[in-house]
Formats: structure tokens, C-alpha cells, sequence
């Protein structure tokens, strides 16, 4: 009998605790995805400095792309790029957004770009500020 009651609790407990479980899952992979699309935007920042010319990104669904010059450059190719140079992320993350980011040989961005990243329904904006900061933003 006092097994069948502990099971029971357990049993309640598993039940009240599974749907914040899962929304905790969700929000951490979106979360993660952000991050993510962040460092890539750094990088792509850190290169523009380090090879003192225009680093150009460019998004398409889930894949993101860095240009050489400007946006219609040549395509960079690299530590973690496929063959064509496409960045891959995670966890079927997509990016939507405003125009592409330009960072000069400076570090600075030619113009300001919020970068929406979705999965299942939910929403996280990246920032890019004009002197190139990049930011996670509800």
C-alpha cells in the first residue's frame, strides 16, 4: 500500500512537471540558436578586422554565409563551412530578418540589422549595432 502511494506521488509530480520540462527545452534551443547566430556575426567581425577588408553576412533559411568585399563578394570559405561556405546551424534554426550586415576592416557595421531567429513558433532577435556590437534581444 505505501508503495502504491509514493508511485502515485511520483506519478503526480512527472505529470505537473512534463509541460515546464518541455517549454524549459524549447526556450533553451532558441535561446541556444541565438547565441549561436551571435558568435557567427562576431566572427564574421573578427575576420573583417583581422584580414582588414568587408565581411558581408548573408542568411538563407537555416544556413548562413559569409562574403569577402561585400555582399556581392566572393564566398568565404573555412574552419566550419561546407564546401560552398555555408554555416549550418543548429537545432533546424531559422534566420529572418533585415538587410545583410556589412563589417568594415574596423569592426564596425555599415549599417544596423536585427536578425530574427525562430523555432517552433517562438521568436529572439539579434542586434547589430552601428559600431558592430552584437546583442541578444527579447
Amino acid at each position: 500500500m505505501e508503495l502504491a502511494i509514493v508511485v502515485a506521488v511520483i506519478g503526480a509530480f512527472m505529470v505537473v512537471s512534463a509541460p515546464l520540462f518541455l517549454s524549459f527545452i524549447r526556450t533553451s534551443t532558441l535561446r541556444a540558436g541565438a547565441e549561436e547566430m551571435s558568435t557567427v556575426l562576431n566572427r564574421a567581425r573578427q575576420l573583417a578586422i583581422q584580414d582588414n577588408r568587408s565581411m558581408c553576412v548573408t542568411r538563407t533559411g537555416s544556413h548562413v554565409q559569409y562574403r569577402v568585399g561585400g555582399c556581392g563578394g566572393a564566398v568565404w570559405t573555412g574552419p566550419g563551412t561546407d564546401g560552398t561556405g555555408l554555416i549550418r546551424l543548429a537545432n533546424d534554426i531559422t534566420v529572418a530578418g533585415g538587410p545583410d550586415v556589412v563589417f568594415t576592416y574596423i569592426g564596425t557595421a555599415t549599417s544596423a540589422g536585427t536578425y530574427t531567429v525562430a523555432k517552433d513558433g517562438q521568436t529572439l532577435s539579434v542586434v547589430v549595432a552601428p559600431s558592430g556590437r552584437v546583442s541578444l534581444a527579447p
